[in-house]
């Protein structure tokens, strides 16, 4: 199975595609590390979607991040066989963020290139809370979940969150 997991930030896709990777047997990409060299230094466009590209060849995969423009993300879509869309409160996310800031501090987490240790600043809260919740965004996600409707869910809470893997035998 091909999934696509997509959504704003702080609203857990990082974490539901690694479950996912787990409970389905596939190989996991996280677009962060794709996006991101060591110390938050951006990846070449060219050398980023040859990864991305390369990564799509698995027989199955979960790939985790928005990127709605970039790293192939006409073929991504396409060839999924589920988008999973994380489109929960703003609040939730401000304080799902906040939370993996504190657990995370000081540390790298496992869905970030090496070197990018978790931050929680001034430019990440104003992204948060707005800026990565423009229109613009929100009328992205809608269009994708309406060509894309017939293997699309769309996750508005933490619950729909739960009942998703629910239906997804553990393993």
């Amino acid at each position: 199975m091909k999934v696509a997991v997509l959504g704003y930030s702080g609203a857990g896709k990082s974490t539901l595609a690694a479950e996912l990777g787990r409970r389905l047997g596939a190989p996991v990409l996280h677009l962060d590390c794709v996006q991101f060299r060591e110390n938050w230094q951006e990846r070449d466009r060219r050398e980023a979607n040859a990864l991305v590209t390369d990564f799509l060849t698995n027989v199955s995969w979960v790939i985790d991040g928005n990127y709605l423009s970039d790293f192939s993300a006409a073929r991504r879509f396409l060839e999924a066989d589920w988008i999973i869309l994380l489109l929960l409160p703003r609040w939730t996310c401000f304080f799902r963020a906040v939370k993996r800031y504190f657990t995370n501090r000081g540390q790298v987490r496992e869905s970030m290139a090496a070197g990018c240790v978790e931050k929680l600043d001034g430019e990440f809260v104003r992204w948060l809370l707005w800026e990565g919740r423009s229109r613009e965004r929100r009328e992205a996600y809608e269009a994708l979940a309406r060509r894309y409707g017939d293997k699309t869910t769309v996750c508005r809470t933490s619950g729909d969150c739960r009942r998703l893997l629910q239906c997804l035998s553990p393993r």
